[in-house]
């Protein structure tokens, strides 16, 4: 079967590796130009054309006039796009006769749209996944070929997510494929009452309210944690970004913070040995690894040390 692929990213890679593997003819890729001021930490899909001698282009867009030229040249049967950050015209995917297909990273019809890792641990999933559907005029609401899901520890990252959905979806590739390749697939068309749509995410999406449940927060700081952009709040008129961190029992609380729930939301108190404890609206969140903008990343307890002057009543904590 020949295919053109569109592709970026660490699933992209991963994803066109498979298909070389699994004897998939990759006629031609496009992909985006690898940034050098964007903090890449997968490997680049046009390094891998390069080393397999396949046809690359990096268009500023896929409505690029010259681009339905491009593709139908290549005579693909199938259309594929692996974490492409563009919706692709119907003009182009009408090009594969065996049809055009999307790997998006959530078990859809929930998750549509862009950051869905990001969101799926934002928004407190346990589980997520990949899809492999078919591409329409409408994002991620083609009908499904095939879904691998994974699993969200509750203080998995996004970025461990993500590591999670690359095997995930070599196996979901390695399996559907072949069925694609003999006429055998199967489709399923979208519950459309079950779908949830989420947008693209902002850096000013990261700031953090302490009058938010602790879960939330929790929730908020793994989701957005680097390698992404980062949650952040701000201590004495500078910006804190907060890299890991967790919701604090109410067993491991008893005892050792005295009239606590007094103290209004993001209220810092004295800090611990395991990091610095912060009123939230319902509880307590430890806040374990932190950054002032322009530093370096530090244990709480030590970037916080010499922050003590501008705490209010400080909470003392029985020892």
């Amino acid at each position: 079967m020949r295919a053109v692929i569109f592709a970026y990213s660490e699933i992209g890679v991963t994803a066109i590796e498979t298909l070389l593997d699994l004897g998939v003819q990759v006629a031609g890729i496009v992909t985006h130009e690898d940034n050098p001021a964007e903090i890449r930490w997968f490997r680049s899909v046009g390094e891998l054309a390069r080393k397999h001698g396949i046809p690359a282009i990096t268009p500023e867009s896929p409505d690029s006039p010259e681009m339905p030229a491009w593709v139908k040249g290549k005579k693909p049967e199938i259309i594929f796009s692996f974490y492409y950050r563009s919706m692709i015209p119907m003009e182009i995917l009408k090009l594969a006769p065996r049809g055009a297909y999307n790997l998006h990273g959530s078990l859809l019809p929930k998750f549509r749209g862009r950051a869905c890792v990001n969101w799926a641990v934002i928004e407190g999933a346990a589980e997520t996944g990949v899809t492999l559907h078919e591409m329409t005029d409408k994002p991620d609401a083609g009908d499904i070929l095939g879904q691998e899901a994974v699993a969200i520890g509750e203080n998995d990252t996004a970025r461990d997510v993500f590591d999670k959905l690359v095997p995930a979806a070599r196996k979901l590739l390695q399996r559907v494929v072949p069925l694609i390749i003999e006429g055998r697939e199967t489709k399923t068309p979208q519950d459309e009452k079950e779908a949830t749509y989420f947008g693209k995410r902002a850096p000013e999406d990261g700031l953090i309210d302490w009058n938010w449940p602790a879960r939330r927060i929790h929730n908020l700081i793994r989701g957005v944690a680097r390698p992404y952009p980062g949650a952040f709040t701000f201590l004495g008129g500078r910006k804190l970004f907060v890299h890991k961190g967790y919701v604090l029992d109410p067993q491991e609380v008893a005892g050792r913070l005295a009239h606590a729930n007094e103290k209004p939301a993001g209220q810092l108190l004295d800090p611990w040995a395991k990091g610095v404890p912060v009123v939230t609206g319902d509880g307590f969140y430890l806040m374990q690894e932190v950054q002032f903008e322009g530093g370096t990343a530090l244990a709480a307890r030590d970037a916080l040390a010499t922050q003590r002057s501008v705490f209010d009543s400080i909470v003392s904590i029985t020892r």
